[in-house]
C-alpha cells in the first residue's frame, strides 16, 4: 500500500511465511530503523535471529548463514563474498540504509543475490530537506534572524523573494532529485535537469526539461543531487560558479567532491550567493570564523536524509519490497538494479 507521496507502504511485510530472517545490525540501530509495527510483522512472518553487540563480520557471516533473508543497516561490516561460497548464504540482502557499494560486492548480485537498498526512502527526506532549504534562503530566514537577535527589526536592506513559479536547475535525475521534483510541484516552478543519461521522454515524465549544465546553472535556484563518482567531483567548477545569478540559492545535498566549495564559499561571502552546505570537502569540514558567522549560508551536518519518521519506515520499506520479490517475483522501488550499479550512488 503506498501513501500519496508514493514514498511509505503501510503495509512493510506480507504474504506466505518464509523460515529465516537475521537481522545484522546493532540493538540500538534495529531500534533506529525498524518500526514497532514492522517488527510484529517481521515476527509474525519470518524466524528472526536478531543479532547481539559487538556486531562483527564473524557474527555477521553466521547470521547469514543461517538466513534466508540477511537485514542490514548502518554500521553492519561488509559482507565478505565468502558468505556466498558454494552456493549458500541468503537468497535476499535487504539493506535498510542507502547505498549498498560499501556493503556488498558487484559480483555477488550477479550470482543472483537480490539486494534492496531503502536509499529510495532516505531520498524523499532529502527531497524535504532541499526544498526547506530553498524557502529558508528565498526568505532570507537567517539574515532576519541574525537582524533581531542583533536588536533590530524591520530590515531596509534586503527583502525575501519567493520560489513560486520560479526556475530551478537540478543536477542529476537521481531519485533525492526525483523527490525534490515531486515537491516542487505545487510551486509551479519551471524545472530543468542536467543528466547526461536523462533523455527527452523521461525528462516530460518527470514534467521537466533536460538542460546544458551551464542551463541548470543559470537558474535562480539550483540544487545538486549527483552521486560521487570521477566524473561528478568538481562538476561545478569555480568557473560556472561565477555564472550563477547574482542571489541565486544554492542547495547542495549530495556529496562535497561535486562542487568547488572554496570558489562557492568566496561568492556567498561577498554576498553574491546564498548556500545550504548538508555536504562537505572534506568532512567534517573545517571552517573558518567568516564562513561560522555567514548569515546567508546554512551549514548542516550531513543530516539531509536523517529523520526520527523517515529512520524508522527504513526495514519495512525495503521488506515490503521483498515480500513482493519473494511471493511473485516483482521488482519494487527499492530493488538494486545490477546494470545501473556503475552509476548508482
Amino acid at each position: 500500500m503506498t501513501t500519496a507521496t508514493g514514498q511509505i507502504r503501510a503495509d512493510p511485510v506480507r504474504g506466505a511465511r518464509l523460515s529465516r530472517l537475521a537481522v545484522a545490525m546493532t540493538p540500538q540501530r534495529a531500534a533506529d530503523v525498524i518500526s514497532p509495527e514492522a517488527r510484529r510483522l517481521m515476527e509474525k512472518r519470518y524466524e528472526v535471529s536478531w543479532a547481539d553487540e559487538p556486531l562483527t563480520a564473524d557474527v555477521v557471516a553466521r547470521l547469514a548463514a543461517g538466513s534466508d533473508v540477511l537485514l542490514t543497516s548502518w554500521g553492519t561490516p561488509r559482507l565478505d563474498r565468502a558468505i556466498w561460497a558454494g552456493g549458500g548464504g541468503p537468497r535476499v540482502v535487504a539493506h535498510a540504509a542507502g547505498t549498498v557499494k560499501k556493503l556488498i560486492d558487484r559480483e555477488v548480485l550477479d550470482q543472483g543475490v537480490a539486494v534492496f537498498s531503502a536509499a529510495r526512502r532516505i531520498a524523499w527526506s532529502v527531497g524535504e530537506y532541499c526544498l526547506a532549504a530553498m524557502l529558508t534562503l528565498a526568505r532570507r530566514l537567517p539574515l532576519f534572524d541574525t537582524a533581531i537577535r542583533a536588536g533590530g527589526w524591520k530590515q531596509s536592506g534586503f527583502r525575501g523573494g519567493e520560489l513560486t513559479g520560479r526556475r530551478v536547475g537540478v543536477l542529476g535525475a537521481s531519485s533525492t532529485a526525483r523527490a525534490l521534483i515531486t515537491l516542487l510541484r505545487p510551486f509551479r516552478c519551471d524545472v530543468v535537469v542536467y543528466d547526461p543519461y536523462l533523455d527527452q521522454e523521461a525528462a516530460a515524465a518527470l514534467g521537466v526539461r533536460t538542460a546544458t549544465l551551464e542551463e541548470a546553472l543559470g537558474c535562480p535556484f539550483v540544487s545538486v543531487h549527483v552521486p560521487d563518482l570521477p566524473d561528478t567531483r568538481g562538476l561545478v567548477s569555480a568557473r560556472l560558479i561565477e555564472r550563477i545569478p547574482d542571489h541565486a540559492v544554492v542547495v547542495n545535498s549530495a556529496r562535497g567532491p561535486a562542487v568547488d566549495q572554496a570558489a562557492l564559499l568566496e561568492h556567498v561571502l561577498a554576498g553574491r550567493l546564498f548556500a545550504a552546505l548538508d555536504v562537505f570537502d572534506p568532512e567534517p569540514p573545517r571552517l573558518g570564523e567568516s564562513v561560522l558567522s555567514c548569515p546567508n549560508l546554512l551549514l548542516t551536518p550531513h543530516i539531509a536524509g536523517d529523520t526520527v519518521d523517515g529512520h524508522l519506515a527504513l526495514a519495512g520499506y525495503v521488506l515490503a519490497d521483498v515480500a513482493d520479490w519473494l511471493d511473485k517475483g516483482v521488482r519494487g522501488p527499492s530493488f538494486v538494479d545490477p546494470a545501473s550499479w556503475p552509476i548508482a550512488a
